[in-house]
């Protein structure tokens, strides 16, 4: 059987595509440059689904062999992350028009912060059609959700200070350690992307608190909208 899949689907940690990897049909898996990979069918799509680990390293080496190994047309990076934005709550969606990694900085060198160097790109877009296809799924579920800025960066967002200072630099609405990672890798290799967050915690002092009572609740509603838009996405 061929490898190649029409949906690829990435998400960090376990809880955020477990329920995904048990919905299969005719599962299989193996282990790609360290990650272990599931592939089958779902709603009616072969889909490869990856469990990448925390961070930025982690989750580019799952989005390169994704697709060097699956050939995806679309790659849904999954999972949940911390408010920015003052206006979002726990459980909350956002669905990224554009991804930024809020931790790249050569500005001592006179580049915008952000600046990602050799290609020179700061935001990386979504798939459009991906993220249209979203929000009519979060319409129709009655969640709430915007479409909006995700930062990533290689720590766990905790301090009003962090959270400001993310704000200011990108306008950004979420923060999370995988997202921008996977799309800088997604857009070297001309690959559709889309980044769905549900917000776990407040990304502020309480942030530790909100997550441990949040994620299983963030994960589901993300999972959700996941599979809605594994079955809608034109392949």
């Amino acid at each position: 059987m061929s490898n190649v899949c029409d949906i690829g689907i990435i998400g960090a940690m376990t809880a955020e595509v477990e329920a995904i990897i048990s919905s299969l049909s005719s599962p299989a898996s193996e282990c790609v440059s360290g990650i272990k990979f599931y592939t089958g069918i779902l709603l009616g799509k072969r889909v490869a689904v990856a469990t990448s680990g925390v961070g930025k390293v982690f989750a580019a080496l799952a989005a390169e062999a994704m697709i060097l190994k699956y050939s995806p047309r679309l790659i849904i990076n999954t999972g949940v992350g911390g408010a920015i934005s003052g206006e979002l709550r726990p459980l909350d969606i956002v669905f990224a028009e554009r991804v930024v990694q809020h931790d790249m900085d050569t500005s001592p060198l006179g580049d915008p912060k952000g600046l990602i160097s050799g290609i020179n790109k700061i935001y990386f877009s979504s798939d459009e059609r991906a993220v249209s296809i979203l929000s009519s799924l979060a319409e129709k579920m009655k969640v709430s959700f915007r479409v909006g800025t995700v930062a990533t960066g290689d720590r766990f967002v905790c301090s009003p200070n962090d959270k400001r200072a993310i704000y200011e630099a990108f306008s950004a609405d979420v923060c999370e350690m995988e997202g921008g990672a996977i799309a800088q890798t997604a857009y070297v290799n001309s690959t559709p992307f889309v980044v769905v967050r549900a917000i776990s915690d407040s990304a502020d002092g309480d942030a530790s608190m909100d997550y441990s009572e949040f994620l299983p609740r963030a994960a589901k509603i993300s999972t959700e909208l996941t599979l809605g838009l594994v079955q809608e996405y034109p392949t």
